[in-house]
């Protein structure tokens, strides 16, 4: 029997990666957008349907889940916003910890029933940042930290229901929100040289990863923030 799979952010870079690994892998996927032209932008794929929800909406949430009979993993992989050089302002900090944090908790609060039920699984996406400071982006740090203690949390809390919470943190990967690192040459080498595996990565790779965590090979593991970094954190 198909799995349904419902992924927040998935129009785009690693979100809509891990949409096409969970529509290969036979599952009925639902993937969203933000925004009404990052629906539109998004190409039809079989077996997956497009939405569009903010994570800041709660009645846009509950619509949503509503849509659902079933539903057995959770893709978190909204809350990419970053916004370097601005997040010392208060309320750009609001925004950024509402999006990225609060709206995975939003998400999981609206799915437990149905997680419950099926004894499921929830992934969300973390980040380097979680580990680690930053200087330009306290906000975006701030949400991610946030994010590996709530995949903790809520994996102790939802186990004696059977049901699963493992986090992501992707290293330095090409998408969007990387792209005017890559196209620094300085920048780009920089980060590469201390990468072991020397390479950025692909959504592809993060992709991999979330089918791994959502799949019976990782029936004994709940509250892991698993990098994907090719090794970046530890050299």
């Amino acid at each position: 029997m198909a799995r349904h799979v419902l992924i927040i952010g998935g129009t785009s870079g690693i979100g809509r990666a891990i949409g096409e690994a969970f529509a290969g892998d036979r599952c009925t996927d639902v993937v969203t957008g933000r925004t009404a032209e990052e629906v539109r932008a998004c190409p039809p794929q079989q077996g997956v349907e497009i939405r569009q929800l903010d994570v800041t909406q709660p009645e846009q949430i509950a619509e949503l889940v509503a849509h659902f009979d079933q539903l057995d993993v959770l893709v978190n992989a909204a809350g990419m916003i970053l916004r370097q050089g601005q997040e010392f302002d208060p309320e750009n900090f609001a925004r950024v910890v509402d999006v990225n944090l609060i709206g995975a908790m939003r998400m999981c609060s609206a799915a437990r029933d149905l997680l419950f039920a099926s004894r499921g699984c929830v992934i969300n996406l973390a980040s380097m940042l979680s580990f680690f400071g930053s200087g330009y982006a306290p906000a975006y740090s701030a949400s991610k930290g946030g994010v590996a203690q709530l995949t903790k949390s809520l994996a102790i809390a939802w186990a004696p229901h059977g049901v699963r919470v493992n986090a992501i943190a992707p290293g330095w990967i090409e998408t969007a929100l990387t792209a005017s690192l890559v196209a620094d040459p300085v920048k780009r080498d920089t980060i590469t040289s201390r990468t072991p595996l020397a390479r950025w990565g692909q959504p592809a790779d993060v992709a991999g990863a979330a089918l791994f965590l959502a799949s019976p090979a990782a029936a004994f593991i709940t509250g892991v923030i698993l990098p994907v970094d090719g090794g970046y954190s530890i050299a």
